[in-house]
């Protein structure tokens, strides 16, 4: 299959699966140090599916598929030496 959004949706039907399984041990654990990273674990992964989902929506500029405009090349200087 060469659709990319059956892909993108499967994984992040995983990492949703994680995130849960990631907040849900916070409780399980008295360590602050493991829940700190158990909690930030899940928010990483939060922030990828957003990504993810973003990708999806063609939300960010990155992800759209207009033709890029011809952009000058920035000019680079070299500083004298003293």
């Amino acid at each position: 299959m060469d659709n990319p959004i059956h892909h993108t949706q499967k994984i992040k039907a995983q990492m949703r699966k994680l995130i849960d399984h990631l907040r849900n041990d916070v409780g399980k654990v008295t360590e602050p140090k493991a829940q700190a990273l158990f909690e930030t674990s899940a928010e990483v992964l939060t922030g990828l599916v957003k990504a993810f989902d973003d990708y999806e929506d063609k939300a960010e500029k990155a992800w759209r598929t207009e033709p890029r405009a011809s952009r000058p090349k920035e000019r680079t200087t070299n500083a004298s030496r003293r």
